[in-house]
């Protein structure tokens, strides 16, 4: 629901009805248009009446939204989301590359990483220090002597750090610790995770799960803006399919999609999409020409060791070369 304020009505005769609707547990977000101001209401609005808030005199009409996500949606925020972490930016034209090994292993192997990302072009440094498995005898990553290593690369690098939450159990940690919350792909519809995780206020990079919908990803964030976090940016991974040529299949029409929708930064990624580094190029300049806002790729100092999905993993060598092809694409499509 959007509220339609009459022009030039002033903030005072605005604030009864934000008094009222927070009290009845409503979301209000503001919508400053050229010429109009609006009041968008997210939350259960069902016994809110229509009748009701016209007697308030500042409102002009009212707009009833149709998608249920609300504070996820271009209605309320019809301005395209930009996120600023430790300087670096996301969405908004600025295009964000997050690079890392899939695990973190080693103070020699993070640090080696880090260091060749960094100068290949990178602003985030990605890994996992807690590793969901398919199969239980898997390595499941170092856990919070990871993040300690993750932090280690952060102080020598300046980049901040990109990695997966996987139980509320590691909250506090990562409130204090990371920069960038991932939620995976199997947590995608955790909800009572999603709140949790909103209620830090930290930025969230959300991946749609494995047989979700566009609109199921959306609502998944809209969770984590309703638990209290604005700052979401929407990773489509891969989806499975009937076909068994690549990993999963990438969904490169999501990004677009996302774009109609969504006002909130889209990233691709090309690694689990795919799960063959010789395709991770190719994904990844066609994400770059989608209008992907970033992307998150895994890259190893040796693929052959790793302990976790090396077939996936670019060398640093790989990944120098693909991020001057990025910035060709990216030239291309400014013309």
């Amino acid at each position: 629901m959007i509220l339609v304020l009459k022009p030039d009505t002033a903030e005072a005769d605005v604030a009864p009805i934000r008094e009222a609707l927070s009290a009845r547990g409503i979301i209000l977000q503001d919508i400053v248009g050229a010429s109009t101001t609006m009041l968008g209401l997210a939350g259960d609005t069902s016994a809110v009446s229509a009748d009701w808030l016209m007697t308030y005199r500042c409102v002009e009409r009212i707009v009833r939204v149709q998608e249920p996500y609300k504070l996820a949606g271009r209605k309320f925020h019809p301005e395209d989301s930009v996120f600023t972490v430790r300087g670096q930016a996301i969405g908004g034209g600025a295009f964000a590359v997050m690079a890392g090994p899939c695990s973190v292993e080693s103070e020699e192997q993070i640090l080696a990483v880090a260091r060749g990302v960094k100068a290949c072009g990178a602003g985030f440094l990605r890994g996992g220090a807690f590793k969901p498995r398919s199969s239980p005898y898997a390595f499941m990553g170092l856990g919070l002597d990871g993040l300690e290593l993750l932090k280690l690369a952060r102080e020598e690098t300046g980049m901040p750090i990109v990695t997966e939450l996987l139980s509320s159990e590691h909250l506090d940690a990562f409130a204090k610790d990371v920069d960038v919350i991932q939620i995976g792909a199997r947590n995608m519809q955790n909800f009572s995770l999603l709140r949790e995780v909103g209620q830090l206020k930290k930025p969230v990079l959300l991946k749609r799960g494995l047989s979700s919908t566009i609109d199921e990803l959306l609502m998944a964030a809209e969770y984590v803006m309703a638990g209290g976090s604005p700052e979401v940016i929407l990773c489509e991974r891969g989806i499975r399919t009937f076909e068994t040529a690549t990993r999963n299949t990438l969904d490169i029409s999501a990004v677009p999609v996302l774009k109609q929708k969504s006002h909130l930064p889209v990233i691709i990624d090309p690694s689990h999409a795919t799960g063959q580094w010789q395709l991770v190029e190719s994904m990844s300049l066609a994400a770059a020409a989608a209008g992907a806002d970033g992307l998150i790729i895994e890259v190893h100092n040796k693929p052959e060791a790793a302990l976790c999905d090396g077939a996936q993993s670019l060398t640093p060598e790989a990944f120098g070369r693909l991020m001057q092809k990025l910035e060709c694409v990216r030239q291309a499509l400014s013309m």
